[in-house]
């Protein structure tokens, strides 16, 4: 398996079509969300799938009134629990979470689905538009949808590495 073609080709969308996506297309990017590795297995995340227009409005606002959300038809809020850690390690939450987020990234490009991860917020604003408590941290909401318009490759630094 190799999954360098999603990777290089993944890019971050904010115009999307009016094609829908399916609960079965969602099931698998949750699917692929769930399957990601975590420190210790914990697990510590939970995602919420938001396809009414009233839950997008209030995300998108929160998510600095960025009105190009609401062009994708679904979002897909990752969030992390420390009800999911008996250490109460928020950093170890925010990175597992992160992680489940890339998942779920990569998995949409493989997929033929446009996504955005966004974070333009700030977690006292996104918790109270989602209800959530202090113990969530808002890892990111991601767009999901068709496009018809893909940006084009961003460039990228070059990375050199020591060998120890």
């Amino acid at each position: 398996m190799n999954v360098m073609p999603e990777i290089v080709n993944r890019r971050s969308v904010r115009t999307y079509t009016d094609r829908e996506v399916t609960d079965e297309q969602v099931a698998l990017l949750i699917e692929a969300a769930r399957l990601a590795p975590s420190g210790s297995n914990t697990q510590p995340w939970d995602f919420l799938v938001v396809r009414s227009r009233e839950m997008k409005e209030k995300i998108s606002k929160a998510d600095h009134d960025q009105k190009w959300m609401m062009q994708a038809p679904v979002f897909i809020v990752c969030v992390g629990n420390l009800k999911y850690r008996d250490d109460g390690d928020m950093e170890r939450v925010i990175r597992d979470s992160a992680i489940a987020t890339e998942h779920i990234l990569l998995q949409a490009e493989h997929m033929g689905l446009a996504t955005c991860w966004t974070g333009w917020y700030t977690q006292e604003e996104m918790r109270a538009a989602l209800g959530l408590n202090e113990r969530c941290y808002v890892a990111g909401v991601v767009t999901v949808g068709y496009t018809d318009h893909k940006p084009s490759p961003v460039s990228r630094r070059r990375i050199e590495y020591p060998v120890l």
